[in-house]
């Protein structure tokens, strides 16, 4: 048997990848070394991490059905606020007898449009004023108990502007929707990116908003699992990615093999059109499933497609029942059919 040195096995692969990048066919790879990759470097070629030798996936892309967790941390509407009812206005009063009932508190505006300052001062209307007016409007309605009053009002609440909390899913138009303030188109950005986005949007309604984005659930990017059914069908199932599966991952997610595959196994791994070839990773079970071995139990990424191919016997047996059912069928009519003219001549018909 023919040993390869350390540096034959390096130059072997060299030559297979150059191979491979320049033919365009689909490519057989044999295990070898997985490729490092950081969150915000992707490696050239697609890398092949196994069990004990994860790569960090790039950095996640917003897609359709995801949810995303969307949180703003600072809601200020752009000035001028007209007051509404339902806003708090905080107001101040300087001139006004303390001791009586002094003025230095938060105020509901209710339904009505008007703030009540209390029994000793009385209700004052400023639904649909800007805080400025307000303020005035509060001054003059003072002034005739207090001829030196000075009034302070801002806005403590705002019932116009609606809180941004919760999950947003990103809908089929690659839009997550933000109520009163429109919809942001997100789909193909990473976290980073919706971020700046949204705030953009929200920009045009409030003063330098700030928002926390994250993903609540990732629901865009999966891997397949095919399994032949030696004749009767193809099975596949879909599984989310988390960035942490493995083929024993898989395997275990649909409890194992079938009674119909075969310990052959390989993953097919996609490559953009037109940019090279796919990957195939052949799968050794028996060593993954015994021996315990890591290398051939490769980690999983978006796209791939993990295949269970069937066992011959079983699709030797299943063809044949194909062609051999129908006979027995026919054969089943016949000496049913057959039985019942001897019952009728040899007993009659009153035996039925």
């Amino acid at each position: 048997m023919t040993h390869f040195t350390h540096n034959n096995r390096r130059a072997l692969a060299a030559l297979s990848l150059l191979v491979l990048a320049t033919t365009g066919c689909t490519a057989f790879m044999a295990p070898r070394e997985p490729v490092p990759m950081t969150p915000t470097e992707g490696p050239a070629i697609n890398p092949a991490g196994r069990e004990k030798d994860m790569v960090s996936l790039p950095p996640y892309v917003i897609e359709p059905p995801d949810i995303l967790l969307i949180n703003a941390v600072k809601i200020v509407p752009k000035p001028p606020h007209v007051v509404e009812p339902f806003d708090g206005l905080l107001v101040r009063a300087i001139g006004v007898d303390d001791m009586r009932a002094p003025i230095a508190d938060a105020f509901f505006v209710d339904p009505e449009g008007k703030i009540d300052l209390g029994p000793s001062y009385g209700r004052v209307q400023v639904a649909n004023l800007t805080i400025d007016d307000a303020q005035e409007a509060i001054r003059k309605h003072l002034a005739q108990i207090y001829a030196s009053v000075e009034v302070s009002v801002s806005l403590a609440v705002s019932a116009g502007a609606q809180q941004i909390v919760g999950e947003h899913l990103v809908g089929p138009d690659g839009r997550v929707n933000l109520g009163t303030y429109g919809s942001v188109y997100v789909t193909g950005l990473t976290l980073e990116e919706a971020k700046a986005r949204i705030e953009d949007k929200l920009s045009e309604y409030l003063v330098d908003p700030e928002v926390i984005v994250d993903i609540f659930s990732y629901n865009s990017k999966k891997y397949y699992i095919i399994t032949q059914g030696a004749g009767f069908g193809d099975n596949i199932v879909t599984a989310p990615i988390t960035g942490n599966e493995t083929v024993l991952d898989a395997l275990a997610s649909i409890g194992g093999l079938s009674q119909l595959s075969s310990t052959k196994i390989f993953i097919a791994r996609p490559a953009p059109a037109g940019t090279g070839c796919e990957q195939i990773l052949p799968v050794d079970y028996e060593e993954i499933t015994r021996g315990a071995m890591t290398a051939t139990n490769y980690q999983l990424l978006p796209g791939d497609r993990l295949y269970i191919t069937e066992d011959k016997l079983r699709k030797f047996d299943g063809v044949l029942s194909r062609f051999t059912q129908p006979a027995e069928r026919i054969f089943g009519f016949v000496s049913l059919g057959t039985a019942m003219l001897n019952r009728i001549v040899r007993f009659g018909l009153g035996q039925f």
